[in-house]
């Protein structure tokens, strides 16, 4: 039965921070709230943990997930960033964006899209996620908690415990959450490409809004 706890959104409190973090280095499972909707989160490289997330998602072992991290500096150990890459991931972080990159060596090959070698990177806008990267000193794997043949991300915390109490093993729950997935932006040829509308705004890339 997963655990549930209630984190301050903008003072996260530090004792529960420790916990969860604690929670995600055993490789447990977490449903945390971010600048967009939810997303389930663990540690890079628990094999496991994937299985998890592909089960809960629906999805198969060509689904791109994605490493959240504190700052850029993280961002360019985790993937292949040039100068140019770098003002735009710059210009746009933290916020509710995920940018497709070339994955690197420090990555498990597990966690890369298969085919393309490519792993999705964000900074989340959100003080309990930032918190929690701090307490761990690492990115967290991520992926959107969206269950198979629904069209929404879940949002609520309290429907979360409901619905995944026995597939996860922590629920937290920190106010109002966003309700709709990032924003995805292709950066692997150089030129932003836009692969999915979300959240982040669209106007800084040169994209209409939709």
């Amino acid at each position: 039965m997963a655990q549930f706890f209630s984190i301050h959104p903008e003072q996260p409190q530090p004792r529960l921070i420790k916990q969860a973090a604690e929670i995600a280095r055993a490789g447990g499972l977490l449903a945390i709230p971010t600048d967009s909707a939810y997303a389930l989160a663990g540690h890079i490289g628990d094999a496991a943990l994937l299985d998890r997330i592909r089960r809960i998602r629906g999805v198969d072992d060509r689904h791109q997930f994605t490493l959240m991290c504190r700052d850029l500096s993280e961002i360019a150990t985790y993937a292949r960033v040039d100068n140019i890459q770098y003002r735009t991931l710059k210009a746009a972080t933290p916020g509710s964006y995920t940018f497709i990159l070339e994955g690197t060596k420090e990555l498990p090959r597990r966690v890369l899209h298969p085919k393309r070698k490519t792993i999705g990177l964000r900074v989340p806008a959100h003080p309990l996620v930032l918190a929690l990267l701090q307490e761990l000193d690492e990115p967290l794997l991520s992926s959107t908690l969206i269950l198979p043949g629904e069209m929404e991300p879940l949002c609520d915390a309290d429907e979360i415990r409901n619905r995944l109490a026995k597939l996860v093993d922590l629920v937290i729950e920190s106010g109002p959450c966003g309700a709709q997935m990032t924003t995805v932006i292709n950066l692997v040829d150089g030129a932003p490409e836009l692969v999915r509308a979300g959240c982040g705004p669209l106007e800084p890339f040169g994209f209409a809004e939709t």
